[in-house]
Formats: structure tokens, C-alpha cells, sequence
């Protein structure tokens, strides 16, 4: 059965741990759902972890356990579709994140010196505005793929000294940007995703430097 991932703006009740909530009900859930994780994420950038299938199972059950326990932490066990897009088959999704790990960790070894920054965080953006898309095409879990993608980039950049960025993509203009850059990738131009990763980027080692 193909189950249909809506948008925020969808007036929609689920069933969570703490009974049928409302959209609205929800979103506040999450936002404490993402502050966990994120904290997770800074827990595992001060040990240098690498991102593996394990660790992104685990990152998703520590953001949304405590609302869906039935199958956050749990790669999906249905099809699904996203708007138009219908993601690889559910019995893919284990295959397909591990191939992602294996090739985000052999491209990690040929990023450039640090002594060319200019070089770096060019081949840097290209590399996170790769593996966010992937992720996402992907769609290893029942929901919240995105903010689990935006939260594997954060840890990518601590692990290599970056502050954590912001990309906004959940509401109105910021999020229909986000979804047209995603939209754009999917014909392997991800020009419009580097731009919002560089953006985020520059606005936070501004923020940092100030």
C-alpha cells in the first residue's frame, strides 16, 4: 500500500504514543523531536563519529521516538509518495543507505587541502548538497527524511569544524525554495541546493566571527 507523505500546510490528525494529536499538536512535538536530536548530533561530532547506517537509525529514533514508537529509528516497511515523486521500493531503503554511506566516506577522504578554502568549502558544498538530495531521494523512513538529511549535513560540518547551519526549508516561501532545489537535483543540477547551503553556511561563520 502507497501512503501519501502531506504537506505542513494539510489539516491532518495521527495517532502518536500521546494519543490522536492534530497537525499543530504535532509540530510542537517535533520541534522538541529536533532539539533532541540535535543535541545527538553534538554528542557525536565531540567523537568524530562517521555516519553510518546505524548511527542514522539512531538519530532518528533519539528526534521522534517518544511521538511514533512504532517506527521512528526504523527504516520504512511501506511504499510511499512524495507530491509526484514515488520513492524506491521500502525493501530497498537498507541497500541504498549503505551504498550512501560507503560512497559519502570515500568521498570525504578526496576533499581538497584545507590550505586551498576557497577550493574546500566549494567541493565541500557540492558534497552536502549531494548527500542531502540522495538522502531524501532515498526516503529510507515513514516521514521526516528532510529534517533528518538537514541534520546528518550538521553533522558532517562539526565533524569537519563548521558550526551548525540553519537551512530553512518547513514554511511558506522558505520551503517551496527548498522543495524547487530538491525538485532541480533530481536532474543532477544542484546548483539551486549549493546556493541555500552556502548561504546558511556564510550566515553562520558570520554569526560565529561577529
Amino acid at each position: 500500500m502507497t501512503k501519501s507523505t502531506k504537506p505542513k500546510s494539510a489539516t491532518s490528525f495521527k495517532e502518536t504514543v500521546f494519543g490522536i494529536l492534530s497537525r499543530s499538536e504535532i509540530i510542537k512535538l517535533e520541534a522538541e523531536g529536533i532539539k533532541k536530536a540535535q543535541q545527538y548530533i553534538i554528542k557525536l561530532s565531540s567523537q568524530k563519529v562517521k555516519i553510518t547506517p546505524q548511527i542514522i537509525l539512531d538519530l532518528h529514533k533519539e528526534g521522534f521516538s517518544f511521538i511514533f514508537p512504532d517506527w521512528a529509528g526504523k527504516f520504512r516497511k511501506i511504499d510511499v509518495t512524495v507530491g509526484e515523486y514515488e520513492p524506491p521500493h521500502f525493501s530497498k531503503a537498507p541497500e541504498l543507505i549503505q551504498n550512501l554511506c560507503d560512497d559519502l566516506a570515500e568521498r570525504l577522504k578526496h576533499l581538497p587541502s584545507t590550505q586551498s578554502e576557497e577550493l574546500f568549502l566549494a567541493e565541500l558544498i557540492s558534497l552536502l548538497a549531494w548527500f542531502q538530495h540522495r538522502f531524501v531521494w532515498i526516503h529510507p523512513f515513514n516521514d521526516y527524511n528532510g529534517r533528518l538529511a538537514r541534520l546528518l549535513t550538521n553533522l558532517l560540518l562539526l565533524n569537519l569544524g563548521f558550526p551548525i547551519i540553519t537551512i530553512k526549508a518547513e514554511t511558506g516561501k522558505d520551503r517551496d525554495k527548498y522543495v524547487e532545489a530538491m525538485k532541480v537535483a533530481d536532474n543532477y543540477d544542484f546548483t539551486k541546493l549549493e546556493d541555500l547551503l552556502t548561504q546558511a553556511l556564510k550566515t553562520n561563520l558570520e554569526r560565529v566571527s561577529s
